[in-house]
């Protein structure tokens, strides 16, 4: 049996890490980019892609190892498609994920459920090295609508406010499993083992 693949996470956030390796299996050896003493690079893009394919580099820049980025978040449909690119510093610059939640609701304060639709949307890419010319992307989206108020204890970012449009569950009411077969992570990264398979 093979040892498994090195790869650096562009990411420090543990929840991310956790979902990830799960996601991953036995056949990577995830490290995230924090315990490698590498700094978070400034997320200037203007799409989740591009923010993702810019800490992807920088995490392989600085570690030459191959570099696994991603770029998520919420859209809103009643918002205009906010927070979007914004939704880790939705209420300002290294907030907790509570504060937030709490700007959503107040944001969507009166509007009904049927006009609360939101999706996560996921964009993954992996480089081999910081200067690969063809570096891969893959996107995924989980459709969903923002509720009211917050409920469960499981998960990260705005999963206590989001409810699955299938099951009708929030997020952080999910176990682990149950959700990363729903998420937008999971699809992305189904479509990114797809592509990878073809390296090998």
């Amino acid at each position: 049996m093979s040892a498994p693949r090195k790869l650096v996470l562009a990411s420090g956030n543990p929840g991310k890490i956790r979902e990830f390796q799960q996601l991953l299996g036995s056949g990577w050896r995830l490290i995230a980019q924090s315990a490698l003493g590498v700094l978070p690079i400034a997320e200037t893009g203007t799409s989740f892609c591009a923010n993702a394919l810019l800490k992807a580099r920088h995490a392989s820049a600085v570690t030459r190892l191959p570099a696994l980025a991603d770029d998520s978040g919420i859209e809103v449909d009643a918002l205009n498609g906010a927070p979007g690119v914004y939704s880790a510093r939705y209420a300002g610059a290294d907030v907790l994920d509570a504060a937030n939640n709490e700007k959503l609701l107040a944001e969507l304060a009166g509007v009904p459920a049927a006009q609360r639709t939101a999706r996560y949307r996921c964009c993954l890419v992996f480089v081999r090295d910081a200067e690969d010319e063809s570096p891969l992307f893959a996107e995924g989206v989980w459709e969903g609508r923002i509720a009211e108020s917050c409920r469960g204890t499981e998960g990260f970012g705005y999963d206590p406010v989001f409810i699955d449009i299938e099951s009708g569950k929030h997020a952080a009411s999910m176990e682990p499993a149950e959700k990363n077969r729903r998420s937008h992570r999971q699809a992305a990264l189904r479509r990114l083992q797809e592509m990878l398979s073809k390296l090998d």
